[in-house]
């Protein structure tokens, strides 16, 4: 398989995860995404980071409007939650700058195997 096309496979193979979990759980950019982009097709943390968040835009577009066609949107409560988020965004990016992309990813790490514990052990 040509190199231009396996890139484009995986890709759409990261969207797809990226997408099913964002439907199903709420996530996708930080948990599916960002980790592929880095292990398939070698990213840098920061690069994985920036590209995911430019995909989230479409894929938390159409799930919300999915979400709001069975009534499970509360749009108020979302700006109320999204808008202070964009404070959050810019001190974050700032700081990842700043950091060293291989604490970043530690980081990362030590935050998802917290959020699988917290989910198995009730």
């Amino acid at each position: 398989m040509a190199v231009g096309a396996q890139r484009t496979l995986r890709l759409a193979a990261i969207a797809t995860g990226a997408g099913l979990f964002s439907g199903l759980f709420g996530v996708g950019g930080g948990t599916i995404i960002v980790p592929l982009l880095v292990l398939w097709l070698g990213y840098g943390t920061r690069e994985a980071t920036g590209t995911s968040l430019a995909a989230i835009i479409v894929i938390a577009a159409a799930a919300m409007l999915t979400q709001g066609v069975y009534g499970n949107l509360h749009l108020g409560d979302g700006l109320l939650v999204g808008l202070p988020a964009v404070g959050g965004v810019l001190a974050g990016t700032a700081l990842q700058q700043r950091v060293d992309p291989r604490v970043v990813s530690l980081l990362f790490a030590a935050l998802m195997v917290a959020t699988a514990m917290t989910l198995l052990i009730p």
